[in-house]
């Protein structure tokens, strides 16, 4: 990639900082305007509600920690919350210094949450929070104007709250003329480029104030994204994919960047990862679950089969070691184990951010978007802006997806509408949605049908819990299951992000429940499972991968995804219920195999599994407790054990229930470097536990409590990483 060496630094007058209220530190020839240190405003003028009586003592009623500002008081306009609106008014004062330095944070809106400096009656300087979007932080920084050409005038400040919702307030505090040049932050610092390498390597700070960063493709803004630009020493680096524009000019604009930094002038165009000699090597990256190269994930997306391969997309912060700037991730693989990330698929636009959603293939074109006979992928997925709307996006080869022209396919039904899971229901001969909905207080999920992807009419309506509680809370699944493989006999599963489950009937339009309220799986850090779309026939089976939330400090990526498991249906005295299973494709892992039964196992005796060092492990036994209290098996500190009397398995101290089937268990334990993922009473129970282990730490071990156990089988496989074919 060539780099125009031009480094575009627009001051504008307006510069910015966030070495915290000492960089508003008073000279002795500086003319102070207002502290805002006395118990009321006066002589400021306030109008409205939202400014309260008096200045605050830093933080108010239902805010995040407030800091930054100086002295004990402060303007804090979220008085009552954030929809009181206001304004607060000061005397008129002569413009006698060449800057006004002052302290500003809370919400970002350039129209209607402000600090105005007036002349005449027009507004000739504004400046506004920092905070456009959830999260961010209630933190004053420092912000000064030059004011060098309106010498001796008259002016006036106003400070006005015209917002509602979320970041509808402001936080001034400290307003100084000066003429030492306050040194800080430079608007709409640029940098430039012609797009000839795949990357623009970014460097990123964990904790970093979030800078507003838009690419601009040919002068015309493309995408914007909130990042923690490391102004010196990275922690890493990311990939920012612009391969797409190849040959275009460049821009890459950020909104406020410390005179000092080096964040724009370090981003390196390459084709490759910088940095990356241990990639997929590091500490606590998980070796068979996928985890990103770069960045947070959370949701899997649009699991479909397609060509040969298995698609998973995520919700991906390409930029963020945490949640933000939502894209959709994309990785394949030939076998569910070894996984090729190939880039973002779904980048945020003009719609909003990408939040989950599901995807099909369109074999028969219904929805006019497959080219030259060929069937295309179609994702559908929400647009989480204002409205948050349904959106879809196609492909023929899964590789480029082009967003339908004609979107929003549906538009907002509540603020709280999202995560469409799409499915074609054959008897019906159309497409069927379900669709998560807070509506009237409630957890619903409305189903929609179309014949055409695009076209979309409400079918029905399934209540869940009252809103704030988890039933059919988010990111639902719908699909249909034969009980014990009979195909004579088939029930219809409706899940959410929690994995609890009904099983029902569907009509195409009505879903029925018989079963409610089922617990899914029973451990800790697993949400938002989805399962695989257009698994071919000859195959058959229901593949699901959730998100397991192992968090990896230190790392360049957080968070990670499930194994696969193979979904079914069995009969229990209490109905039909959900089995959970690793997937036999894992088998190809195994490196090492013991076995290392049967026997009689009695406490004290030598630990069968004492020869075993592992770091990535497999481990399947078969045991009749007879009269122990307990079987223990230690994975990596971690402790597995199984309580007979209370027929209860407990991973690192977590407890389900797992009955015992003619007086045996059968147990699956996958242990990798951020966790385990156990498997009792033939997927009845299934305790996902996320944990990062110590390296220096491989031992095994297996003891039993109380009495003697017969262990039936038992069998140890050392695994090999499934990075080392990528």
């Amino acid at each position: 990639m060539y780099l125009n060496v031009t480094l575009r630094l627009w001051a504008l007058g307006l510069l910015v900082t966030h070495f915290g209220s000492d960089s508003v530190a008073r000279a002795d020839d500086d003319i102070l305007i207002a502290d805002f240190e006395k118990d009321s405003y006066a002589p400021w003028t306030v109008t409205g509600e939202a400014f309260g009586p008096r200045p605050a003592k830093g933080t108010l009623p239902g805010q995040m920690p407030v800091d930054g500002f100086k002295g004990e008081r402060l303007v804090n306009s979220f008085f009552q919350g954030d929809n009181t609106t206001g304004t607060l008014t000061s005397p008129e004062f002569r413009l006698e210094r060449k800057f006004i330095a002052f302290l500003i944070g809370g919400g970002r809106n350039e129209e209607k949450l402000v600090l105005q400096l007036l002349v005449d009656g027009q507004v000739v300087r504004s400046a506004t929070g920092l905070n456009d979007k959830p999260g961010g932080s209630e933190a004053l920084v420092s912000e000064s104007w030059n004011v060098e050409a309106l010498a001796g005038k008259t002016a006036v400040l106003r400070i006005v709250d015209d917002a509602k919702g979320g970041w509808g307030h402001l936080n001034v505090d400290q307003i100084v003329q000066t003429d030492t040049k306050p040194k800080g932050f430079v608007n709409n610092a640029e940098r430039h480029f012609t797009a000839t390498s795949r990357y623009l390597n970014i460097p990123i700070k964990n904790g970093a104030p979030k800078r507003v960063v838009t690419l601009l493709v040919d002068g015309q803004p493309a995408v914007r994204n909130d990042i923690e630009l490391a102004d010196g020493k990275p922690d890493w680096w990311a990939p920012m994919e612009v391969s797409s524009w190849r040959g275009k000019s460049l821009t890459l604009r950020v909104d406020k960047l410390h005179e000092d930094s080096t964040a724009l002038s370090a981003i390196e165009p390459s084709d490759t990862l910088k940095d990356a000699s241990n990639l997929y090597g590091e500490t606590l990256r998980g070796q068979f679950h996928f985890s990103p190269r770069r960045g947070w994930n959370n949701d899997p997306n649009g699991l479909v089969f397609f060509n040969g391969e298995y698609h998973l997309f995520f919700q991906h912060n390409p930029y963020g070691w945490g949640w933000g700037n939502m894209h959709w991730g994309h990785a394949v693989s030939p076998d569910l184990v070894h996984w090729k990330e190939i880039g973002d698929a779904l980048p945020p636009d003009n719609f909003g951010p990408m939040f989950s959603g599901s995807a099909v293939v369109d074999w028969q074109n219904t929805s006019g978007l497959g080219k030259n006979g060929k069937p295309p992928i179609v994702l559908i997925y929400t647009a989480a802006g204002d409205p948050t709307v349904q959106c879809i996006a196609s492909s023929t080869d899964g590789r480029a997806f082009t967003k339908y022209p004609g979107n929003p396919v549906l538009k907002q039904i509540t603020g709280g509408n999202r995560d469409p899971k799409v499915i074609w229901h054959e008897a019906t001969r159309k497409w069927v949605m379900v669709l998560y909905v807070e509506w009237q207080q409630k957890q619903t999920i409305h189903f929609f049908t179309s014949p055409n992807l695009r076209d979309w009419t409400l079918a029905s309506i399934t209540e869940g819990d009252p809103a704030g509680k988890p039933y059919l809370f988010e990111c639902p699944d719908f699909f249909e299951l034969p009980v014990d493989g009979d195909l004579s006999n088939k029930k219809w599963v409706l899940s959410a992000a929690n994995s609890e489950y009904a099983i029902g009937t569907f009509d195409g339009r009505t879903f029925t429940p018989e079963y409610s309220r089922l617990p899914g799986q029973r451990g800790r850090g697993f949400y938002a499972a989805q399962t695989y779309s257009d698994i071919p026939a000859k195959d058959a089976r229901r593949i699901l991968i959730g998100w397991f939330q192992t968090e990896t400090k230190g790392m360049p990526f957080n968070q990670s995804m499930t194994i696969p498991l193979e979904l079914r249906l069995t009969r229990t005295d209490d109905g039909p219920r959900l089995t959970f299973m690793p997937v036999r494709e894992l088998e190809a892992l195994r490196a090492k195999t013991r076995h290392l039964g049967p026997r009689t196992l009695n406490p004290g005796d030598r630990n069968p599994l004492d020869d075993v060092r592992a770091e990535l492990v497999e481990v399947r036994a078969e045991f009749e407790p007879g009269d122990a209290s307990e079987v223990v098996f230690n994975i990596r500190d971690c402790l597995v054990s199984y309580d007979s009397k209370k027929q209860e398995l407990s991973v690192n101290g977590h407890r389900a229930p797992a009955p015992l089937h003619a007086s045996k268990q059968r147990l699956i334990i996958y242990g990798d470097r951020a966790g385990l993922e156990v498997f009792a009473s033939d997927g009845l129970c299934y305790v996902p536990m996320p944990f990062n282990t110590k390296p220096e730490n491989s031992r095994l071990s297996l003891e039993t409590r109380g009495g003697r156990a017969k262990v039936t089988s038992l069998d140890v496989y050392e695994l090999k990483s499934a990075w080392d074919s990528r």
